[in-house]
């Protein structure tokens, strides 16, 4: 199979920021001081190339195609060509939430641009850092209805968190640093650049700028003393504290922070669907994911806490359940980057501006100098209760009576052969609870996924994303039949440029947690769910047969006898992508449950069971 062009070695990549320029051909005679003329598609690439990107993920077209050129020449950017721009897109979300990097894709005008939107929507909605470089029609034809012309500068600015418009070569290496900038400070997301054609064939002596042109970007890091210190003496009179850590501990790479707090508290910690491994699960203090299909542990906590820490998270309607009665007799401590999302939906407190990483290493500062006391308390009566819900209420599932694989216990097994070295990327629905439930998370950046917006068609670009940046580490796309439908095109890309993805289609031929909500919800009435109707004696497509027709290996398994050997098996093979297809039952269901806008205090453990954590109160609260 052909081989991606030769790149630097694993080691040897640049991590970001700014670095000499490479050197000047043989036979340059310019003075030192005059700057090297470039065209604006040669700036694109140098400007890149001194940002420390190494991957890029793209698609040409007509309007990019000058910045095509000079990439061929590259020795530092490693182009992955995909076969559809949202692929790009999410594969640069895949490398950037797995490598802590940047991600980049590239595409053309029109529909070209159009097709990054869900991609950028996406990232917007995880804070995850990529940058979209888009050609645009030349300046002079802006707005007459040009051939693929889109105004995707005013079509993706709310879901981005800047896109420039660049008309002048000049100015292209301050809207990429400025871009790349944005992107990776503060809370991260994506921005997109958008460059005329012309901007792009026209030449302009390079200057690389020394700082970005953004005065009136400052994000906070450092959160305030005073804030620190009314949330050490809170913390400090609690009897039954939560840690509620979200998806802002794993972008600012602040889990051994956690870790350190959680441990000198004593505090028990619940991780949201984006945080699953900001804290180890296997650490006794971890109580679960909370949420519509968390645990019951993790949930009934929350309910009954005097005090929620939470920590980069943004109080999400999948959380919290009825508003009104989440948390009731909690006060809140919410330490977020983005002060926009403080008292947006739980009023706090004692609000916290800041980068969590930093709020959490002053807040154990405090502790130990001003309330030591609080170091020492072993809050055995809130554990004696939570360990009861831990205990009682497991996370299970009752085998299926029809012989095939049970959905939990396939990614089980994937988990548990391995490893919490591997990095699980999945799509959205039954599959992403169950992945996000069954298997193992005990470190950061192993668990990808599309939180906020819901993204069918996320896995397979994504874990492709992730393979190139992080290529050492085993990759799996957990995915379901319907979300692999949407973006499998890009098997061809894992195929060809010898990214040796492995993908695990839990196969239950219908959209399944929209099956699962018409059965719970609409009388089983299954409108539109079934992907197999009128060929239920056949699977359409064949998936085995589709992976081998990419040039990737191909393998059905039907019952759980077979799963460790499939596994195993595709374990073992490293030179192309593999594709498991697992038949599971239609009517596996994903539990624990709280239905859309009920109260928390709604849980249900299984179908017919509702789990009942009410005790009697403890009186003695917060002062």
């Amino acid at each position: 199979m052909p081989k991606p062009a030769p790149r630097p070695a694993a080691g040897a990549r640049p991590q970001g920021g700014a670095r000499p320029a490479p050197a000047r051909r043989s036979g340059d005679t310019r003075r030192e001081s005059e700057p090297e003329v470039l065209t604006g598609a040669q700036a694109i690439v140098r400007s890149l190339e001194l940002l420390g990107v190494t991957d890029v993920f793209g698609l040409p077209g007509g309007t990019i195609l000058p910045t095509y050129d000079p990439l061929l020449d590259s020795e530092i950017i490693n182009h992955i060509l995909v076969r559809h721009e949202q692929g790009a897109g999410h594969a640069a979300e895949g490398y950037a939430a797995a490598t802590g990097r940047v991600g980049v894709c590239i595409a053309t005008s029109g529909p070209g641009a159009t097709n990054l939107v869900t991609a950028l929507a996406d990232a917007h909605m995880d804070s995850v850092p990529i940058m979209a470089i888009t050609g645009q029609q030349a300046s002079n034809l802006l707005g007459t209805d040009a051939f693929q012309e889109a105004d995707i500068v005013g079509m993706t600015m709310p879901v981005t968190k800047h896109s420039f418009l660049v008309t002048r070569t000049e100015d292209i290496p301050q809207a990429i640093l400025s871009a790349h900038h944005i992107a990776s400070t503060g809370r991260p997301g994506p921005v997109l650049v958008d460059v005329t054609k012309d901007a792009q064939a026209s030449t302009a002596p390079f200057v690389w700028p020394d700082v970005p042109a953004l005065p009136g970007y400052k994000p906070v890091l450092k959160p305030h003393a005073k804030q620190i210190r009314e949330a050490a003496a809170l913390i400090a009179k609690a009897k039954r504290p939560v840690i509620y850590a979200g998806g802002g501990v794993i972008r600012s790479g602040a889990a051994k922070e956690l870790l350190a707090l959680a441990e000198a508290t004593n505090i028990p910690v619940a991780t949201t669907l984006m945080a699953r491994g900001a804290f180890p699960d296997t650490h006794p203090q971890h109580v679960g994911m909370p949420g519509m299909h968390g645990s019951v542990a993790a949930v009934a906590s929350f309910q009954k806490s005097d005090l929620l820490i939470a920590i980069g998270s943004r109080f999400d309607d999948r959380v919290t359940g009825d508003l009104d009665s989440f948390a009731p007799r909690a006060k809140v401590i919410h330490a977020d980057i983005d002060p926009a999302e403080i008292g947006k939906n739980r009023e706090a407190e004692v609000p916290i501006v800041g980068d969590a990483r930093e709020v959490l290493a002053e807040l154990l500062a405090e502790l130990k100098s001003e309330h030591p006391q609080a170091l020492e308390d072993p809050r055995e009566k809130w554990w004696a209760t939570v360990r009861g819900w831990k205990e009682t209420y497991p996370l299970g599932y009752d085998a299926n009576d029809e012989g095939l694989c049970d959905p939990q216990y396939v990614i089980q097994r994937i988990s548990a052969l391995t490893g919490p070295e591997g990095i699980y990327v999945a799509g959205v629905g039954q599959h992403q609870m169950w992945a996000s439930q069954f298997v193992t998370y005990d470190r950061p950046n192993s668990w990808l996924n599309s939180g906020g917006a819901g993204t069918m068609g996320y896995a397979v670009p994504a874990a492709m994303g992730a393979k190139v940046g992080e290529p050492d580490r085993t990759v799996w796309a957990i995915d379901g039949d319907g979300c692999f439908q949407m973006t499998n095109q890009e098997l061809a890309t894992c195929v060809i440029c010898s990214i040796p993805i492995k993908v695990a289609i839990i196969n239950n031929s219908s959209l399944g947690m929209v099956r699962q909500w018409q059965t719970l919800f609409y009388d089983g009435r299954y409108s539109n769910t079934d992907l197999n109707t009128g060929h239920n004696s056949i699977r359409v497509p064949d998936f085995v047969k589709l992976a081998e027709a990419y040039g990737a290996y191909g393998r059905r398994v039907d019952r759980n006898e077979d799963v460790d050997a499939a596994v195993e098996e595709a374990l073992a093979i490293d030179d192309r992508p593999v594709v498991l297809d697992f038949t599971v039952p239609a009517d596996a269901m994903v539990w624990p449950m709280v239905a859309a806008g009920v109260s928390n205090d709604e849980i249900q453990y299984a179908r017919d069971l509702r789990p009942d954590f009410e005790e009697e109160e403890e009186e003695e609260g917060l002062a």
